[in-house]
C-alpha cells in the first residue's frame, strides 16, 4: 500500500472512531433504518402475493367477472388500476401471430438460432492490475476510478407475446403481457457466452508499466427468453378492448419469474426473515454504540467542567478574606492537614452532616456547587459546609 493509501486508511479510521465510534453508530442506524424499510416492503408484497389468486389463463376471465359482481354487489368502487386484480398466473410464451403465420414475429437468436421473444446482448469489458516495473501499487483513487469507468454495454430486444396454457396453439384464450414501465428482471435464459482476448497495444503496455487497469479481454453474452418457456406471471390483470391484459406492480419484487407461487412464497419469506433478524442485530448494535459514545463523551464533559471549576477556584476569590489567604500562604502546611482534592492548602472546612474536615474552603465551594454534592472521603450526600477557625 501506498503512503497516500495508508494517509487516507488513517484518516477514515480516525473520522470512523471519532467522539468514540459515534460516526459508526449513526451509519449502522441508517443501515438499520434502510433494512427496515426493505423488511416493510418484503412483508408488504408477501401478503399481496399469499391473498392473489393462483389460476390457468382459461380461469382469469371468470376470476375477473367474480371480482367485479362482488364489488357490484357490495356498492364498492371497483379498483383505480382499471378495475385491475392481482393474480399469479403459470403458462407458456407465445408470440402473437395469426393462425396461419405461425413462425412469423418471434426473434431469431444469433447464438443459438433459437426463436425468442425477449434478446438480451451484453458486452462487458474486463480489466486486469498488476504491480508496475517501478514497484508502484494500485492507490485509492485508481481504484475508484476503475468502478465509476462504463465497463459493459447493453442491448435489448423484445416482440409483443402473450402467455397461454400448455396444448397446441393458436389457443382461444390468452393473456397479453406488457412490459411497459416495468424495472423487474426478466426470467432470461443464457445461450451465448464467449470470452474474446483483446490484442495488446502501445498504450496497455504503457498502462501495465505504470501498473493501471488495462482491458485484457471482451466478454460477449446473450440470453433469450425462449417462445414455449413456462413462467409464471404476477401482476394486475385487467380487461383492455375485451382483452386480458397483465401488467407489472411496482409494489411487488417480481413481474415475470421461473418460480411457482408457492416458491416464490419461500423465497420471500426467508428474505424477509433475514431482512427482520438483520434489522434487528444492525438496530441493537447501532444503539449500543450511540449510547457508549454517549456516556464516554458526557463524562468527559462532567470531567473537563470540574477541572475548569477547580482552575477557576484554585485563585483566592473577590470575597475571600485576606487574612485566609495569609493565612494559608505563611508557614508550612502540618503533616495530613493538605486538602485531599487539590493538595496545596490546609482542610478547613468540614462536610454537613458527615463532619469530615477534609477540604479547603475552594474546593468546599465547588464540591457544594456540584449536581450531586458528595464527601470526597465517604461519598455520602454533603449538600452544605461549614468553615472552621483554629483558635
Amino acid at each position: 500500500m501506498s503512503s497516500r493509501d495508508q494517509t487516507a486508511a488513517a484518516i477514515l479510521a480516525s473520522v470512523a472512531m471519532a467522539c468514540d465510534g459515534a460516526l459508526v453508530g449513526v451509519a449502522l442506524a441508517f443501515v438499520a433504518a434502510q433494512t427496515w424499510a426493505k423488511y416493510h416492503r418484503s412483508s408488504a408484497a408477501l401478503g399481496k402475493i399469499r391473498r392473489a389468486p393462483s389460476a390457468r389463463v382459461a380461469d382469469l376471465r371468470e376470476i375477473l367477472l367474480s371480482s367485479d359482481e362482488e364489488s357490484s354487489s357490495s356498492g364498492s368502487p371497483s379498483m383505480s388500476s382499471g378495475d385491475a386484480r392481482l393474480v399469479v398466473v403459470r403458462g407458456e410464451v407465445q408470440t402473437r401471430w395469426s393462425p396461419g403465420s405461425k413462425n412469423s414475429g418471434a426473434l431469431v437468436s444469433q447464438g443459438s438460432g433459437e426463436r425468442a421473444v425477449i434478446v438480451q446482448r451484453t458486452s462487458t469489458c474486463l480489466y486486469s492490475e498488476w504491480r508496475g516495473i517501478f514497484g508502484w501499487s494500485i492507490d485509492l483513487h485508481a481504484l475508484f476510478a476503475k468502478t465509476w469507468k462504463e465497463q459493459h454495454s447493453s442491448s435489448l430486444r423484445t416482440v409483443p407475446f402473450v402467455l397461454v396454457d400448455d396444448g397446441y396453439w393458436p389457443h382461444r384464450e390468452y393473456v397479453n403481457v406488457t412490459l411497459e414501465g416495468s424495472t423487474h428482471p426478466l426470467p432470461l435464459t443464457t445461450v451465448y457466452h464467449q470470452l474474446l482476448p483483446v490484442q495488446a497495444t502501445t498504450y496497455t503496455f504503457i498502462q501495465a508499466m505504470f501498473g493501471h487497469g488495462y482491458p485484457v479481454a471482451l466478454l460477449d453474452e446473450e440470453k433469450i427468453l425462449p417462445v414455449g418457456k413456462e413462467i409464471t406471471a404476477v401482476g394486475l390483470c385487467s380487461w383492455n378492448g375485451g382483452v386480458l391484459e397483465m401488467k407489472s406492480s411496482d409494489d411487488l419484487p417480481c413481474f415475470l419469474s421461473d418460480l411457482s407461487k408457492s416458491e416464490m412464497e419461500a423465497d420471500l419469506t426467508l428474505n424477509v426473515n433475514i431482512l427482520l433478524w438483520s434489522g434487528i442485530f444492525l438496530g441493537v448494535l447501532s444503539m449500543g454504540i450511540l449510547g457508549y459514545a454517549v456516556r464516554r463523551n458526557w463524562r468527559r464533559f462532567k470531567d473537563w467542567r470540574s477541572r475548569r471549576r477547580l482552575r477557576s477556584e484554585s485563585s483566592p476569590s473577590e470575597g475571600e478574606e485576606p487574612n485566609d489567604a495569609e493565612e494559608e500562604e505563611s508557614g508550612e502546611v502540618p503533616d495530613g492537614a493538605l486538602c485531599v482534592i487539590c493538595l496545596t492548602r490546609q482542610r478547613r472546612c468540614a462536610f454537613i452532616p458527615c463532619g469530615h474536615r477534609v477540604c479547603c474552603f475552594p474546593c468546599a465551594a465547588a464540591v457544594k456547587r456540584d449536581s450531586s454534592p458528595k464527601c470526597p472521603v465517604c461519598r455520602q450526600d454533603a449538600p452544605n459546609f461549614v468553615r472552621i477557625f483554629d483558635s
